[in-house]
């Protein structure tokens, strides 16, 4: 543990420049006691840490210095050909560069570790696209991962899920997010952070402008917060239904935020096995759509505008294959 954290340490700073100990401490969840004590050991094996002192001073190497003890252990090696994603490096315009790139890895690993990165490899396919979903045509994918990569403002027009419209804007782009097969822009606009889905991005355009990204950014962060927030809100309607034993085990089919929810607030099981709960939903219109999912299993005891919406499309489906014209 020791050896491998003072590798890491001289791995950091020579591809961050100055850290603080207080920084290096935080990185390795140690305390900064233990860093001064891993840079004295550093210097004592004739690694040139330098420290400087002052507010904004840290730990840093020589100038020019550089480590050659990069190697990878066989754990690291495995993991990387495990993370390799195709598709997405395709999306992207990268899927020559990966595939050369993980060439060039294998070469440069020991023969004994060769064969296991190629097993894995062999072994496991990641598939990140959700089931019954095509691959969005994505041409300005490229465009924007540039102009996130460069620091360079982003020209785009924008047409928002299920409009017409379209809208030109210019942003500053923070990153990019898969999530499900679907591709993310985190970006700001004004003084707020907002995300576009990329299929709905068109004549994507790298601007001459350059922007400054903050430094307190963190993208993981931000979207673990937004996809929490997002999955919160988005709900402003409610349902009270009973639902059989089957009906229960049929709510994955509605996400997992309502299955948690019925799970908090089922109540104990009759004697038919139908429990009461409470469900949340986008819409009383897009509830209808979701409950009707689950069949004879739910039957919706309120509130009074759902029960009722419910009970008009019941009578518009039944009338429909009945050969009947529906009553209104």
């Amino acid at each position: 543990m020791l050896a491998s954290r003072l590798l890491s340490i001289l791995i950091l700073l020579q591809t961050r420049g100055r850290m603080s100990a207080r920084e290096l401490a935080a990185e390795f969840e140690v305390a900064v006691r233990t860093i001064h004590r891993d840079i004295d050991q550093l210097s004592a094996a004739g690694i040139p840490v330098y420290a400087d002192r002052g507010r904004s001073g840290g730990f840093r190497l020589q100038d020019g210095y550089r480590t050659k003890l990069t190697g990878l252990t066989q754990s690291e090696a495995e993991s990387l050909f495990l993370a390799g994603l195709p598709g997405p490096a395709a999306q992207l315009g990268l899927a020559d560069v990966l595939s050369s790139a993980r060439l060039k890895l294998l070469a440069a690993l020991p023969a004994d570790v060769q064969p296991r990165a190629q097993r894995i490899a062999a072994r496991f396919h990641l598939d990140a696209v959700a089931w019954f979903h095509g691959v969005d045509s994505l041409p300005s994918l490229p465009a924007i991962a540039g102009a996130a990569w460069s620091d360079h403002m982003l020209e785009m027009r924008y047409r928002r899920s299920g409009e017409t419209e379209v809208h030109s804007r210019v942003v500053a782009p923070f990153g990019l997010v898969l999530k499900a097969g679907i591709w993310y822009l985190v970006a700001q606009r004004g003084k707020s952070i907002r995300t576009y889905r990329v299929a709905n991005i068109h004549d994507a355009r790298i601007s001459d402008e350059t922007f400054t990204r903050p430094k307190e950014f963190d993208l993981a962060a931000h979207w673990e917060k937004a996809s929490r927030d997002y999955e919160t809100g988005v709900y402003h309607e409610h349902a009270e239904v009973r639902l059989s034993a089957k009906g229960m085990a049929m709510l994955d089919l509605l996400g997992p935020h309502v299955t948690r929810a019925a799970s908090e607030s089922a109540g104990k099981p009759d004697r038919a096995g139908w429990v009461r709960c409470t469900l949340p939903l986008e819409s009383f219109e897009f509830g209808v759509r979701e409950l009707m999912r689950l069949g004879t299993e739910v039957n919706v005891l309120g509130p009074p505008p759902l029960r009722a919406l419910m009970a008009r499309d019941a009578r518009q489906i039944a009338a429909a294959h009945a050969g009947r014209r529906p009553k209104q």
